[in-house]
């Protein structure tokens, strides 16, 4: 008797595990859309069951969702999902016969402001047993998508003050992510053209966040009237790709006559300072010799 019910025991647990993995099987092709555009996935079904499916219907269900348990408490709830289907989001297969597969399509829409990152969508099947009829069986999963975003960065260079030539100054790189990614492992290495560089020539920056900035700073000595500013901006983008980008910009140097001419220095008075200085310790110099001198006289006349 123990033998028995060991056997059925084995055979409910085969006769389950034979249900379970009867099931339809869904596969998707993993793929790459952007803020604002549309993609196309095709889920392929396979019939599994050990028996023939009519009536087949597939559903996307991005809406927002909440689940009650027995005494009405939520315990799961999950908002809209950023994502709009083109067409119907439902489609419709007549029959897939055992062991047999075919497969319906769907056009995403990601929306404008969408966050860029990996997403799972939701979908269920609905399908009748052709060889028992009435008998709706039901399933549920996800695949999964990501959302990219296509990185867009811009330039400006800044000189700190103004451009003398063959003296010290500080000139600055300012990256712009205009993207909605950030990008990350941003380092700028410097080649001087027209200046000596007296900074180091590399400097790593690290992330810079989308909608923002961050500045590469370079002291150099400008020896030339018409440099550039050269260099080679190195970054990871938001799929963890590496990028490079090369960017040349002109600087205006001037000569010291040109910057006084043009107001953009003022002529330095400590010359004119130093003299008066100068002049003031002569004149008390002299004016305690002639004081001493007469002192003396004065003495003498006594």
């Amino acid at each position: 008797m123990k033998h028995l019910n060991i056997t059925l025991t084995l055979a409910v647990l085969v006769l389950y595990s034979l249900s379970f993995a009867s099931a339809l099987a869904v596969d998707v092709d993993y793929i790459t859309i952007y803020p604002g555009e549309d993609g196309r996935v095709t889920l392929k079904i396979e019939n599994n069951e050990g028996f023939d499916i009519e009536d087949i219907s597939v559903a996307l269900d991005l809406g927002a969702k909440k689940v009650y348990n027995e005494f009405g408490v939520v315990v799961e709830e999950r908002e809209a999902l950023p994502f709009s289907v083109v067409g119907s989001s439902e489609k419709t297969i007549d029959s897939i016969d055992d062991n047999d597969d075919d497969s319906v399509s769907f056009t995403l829409k990601s929306s404008t402001d969408i966050i860029p990152k990996d997403y799972n969508i939701p979908y269920k099947i609905k399908y009748f047993n052709a060889e028992e009829n009435g008998s709706v069986i039901e399933q549920t999963g996800t695949f999964g998508l990501r959302v990219s975003a296509k990185t867009e960065i811009d330039f400006s260079a800044e000189v700190q003050g103004t451009a003398i030539l063959n003296q010290e100054g500080t000139l600055s790189l300012e990256i712009i992510n205009k993207g909605l990614g950030d990008i990350k492992s941003v380092s700028v290495q410097i080649f001087p053209q027209g200046f000596e560089l007296i900074s180091k020539n590399k400097i790593f920056i690290g992330t810079i966040n989308a909608d923002d900035t961050d500045t590469a700073s370079f002291d150099v000595i400008y020896k030339n009237k018409n440099p550039t500013l050269s260099v080679k901006v190195d970054y990871k983008d938001f799929d963890n790709k590496d990028q490079t980008q090369t960017v040349n910009i002109p600087i205006k140097v001037y000569t010291q006559e040109e910057a006084l001419e043009l107001g953009l220095i003022k002529k330095s008075n400590t010359m004119y300072y130093v003299f008066a200085v100068i002049l003031i310790i002569l004149i008390w110099i002299i004016y305690r010799k002639i004081k001493k001198s007469r002192k003396k006289n004065k003495q003498r006349e006594i």
